[in-house]
């Protein structure tokens, strides 16, 4: 019975994963459902709108967001990139076709990354200033959290709650805390204070409920064959291929990792960000 139930979750769960791979739409017209939040926004969240985009690598089939800067170049986490070229990586921008990059230049240990698309983009964002927003302050960021890939971007706000020092790769890198639904997905979106298209930071991260260790174990299973039973899984692409129990299991508990909601995220901030533009806008251009 253990093994019916977790093989329907499974094929469900694959079901429900998104195709990175599938085309944009070719119209030069805009799509309905971007012309209604276009409508529905200000001038102001219209700017920002026009500059997400949706970023993806068919080879680690990682998805994320990036925001593109009024000189052209794009910026999103280096984890959204990380095991991908600049050719291979991939960018839907609302209401238009896909594009690729030609260079990219990344820094791990802040979580940065930045492209140069093959095409010229018109539009951007400017950065804001340094100075830290206060407590309280109403934020917002625009991109494609869990498992939605537009074409717009969706919404999502919160309020400045903190800052924080972060020290995973060893380095000191200031965050923003927020209190707001930062899910995976967000990652490389813009922040803004409310009613304003200066950037403020970067979003990088949520808290999970799980703690590390519960999270390196589901890795574990889904990286290992562990279980006696077997099944067969086909993936967003058609390819099929054999499944323990144990990597069922795995793969149910990480995507209930990864799409649970969490009402405190992360954001690294733009002194750190300007710093990064600073060092490797050159290797880009």
């Amino acid at each position: 019975m253990a093994h019916r139930f977790f093989a329907c979750i499974l094929a469900l769960g694959i079901e429900m994963l998104p195709c990175m791979g599938q085309q944009p739409e070719k119209s030069d017209t805009v799509p309905t459902a971007v012309q209604w939040t276009l409508d529905a926004a200000g001038p102001t969240q219209r700017a920002a709108i026009r500059s997400v985009v949706l970023l993806y690598c068919p080879k680690t089939n990682a998805k994320g967001t990036g925001f593109l800067l009024s000189d052209g170049l794009i910026v999103t986490n280096n984890h959204v990139v990380e095991g991908c070229t600049a050719g291979e990586m991939r960018a839907n921008p609302f209401g238009a076709q896909e594009f690729g990059f030609s260079r990219m230049a990344t820094d791990k240990d802040v979580d940065l990354a930045l492209l140069n698309p093959s095409k010229h983009l018109g539009g951007g964002l400017e950065l804001g200033p340094d100075q830290d927003s206060p407590l309280g302050t109403s934020v917002n960021t625009w991109g494609f959290p869990l498992t939605y890939n537009g074409p717009a971007p969706l919404l999502s706000v919160g309020y400045v709650s903190g800052y924080v020092k972060d020290g995973d790769s060893g380095k000191e890198v200031k965050h923003i805390v927020v209190n707001g639904a930062f899910n995976p997905g967000n990652s490389g979106g813009p922040l803004f204070r409310a009613n304003s298209s200066k950037v403020i930071g970067v979003v990088v991260a949520k808290f999970h409920l799980y703690p590390p260790m519960v999270a390196q174990i589901i890795q574990t299973m889904v990286a290992q064959n562990y279980g006696v039973m077997t099944f067969e899984g086909t993936d967003e692409h058609g390819n099929k291929k054999p499944l323990s129990e144990a990597q069922v299991t795995g793969m149910v508990l990480d995507q209930s990792y990864k799409t649970t909601q969490v009402m405190i995220g992360e954001a690294i901030s733009v002194s750190e960000l300007r710093s990064f533009l600073k060092k490797k806008k050159a290797e880009v251009q």
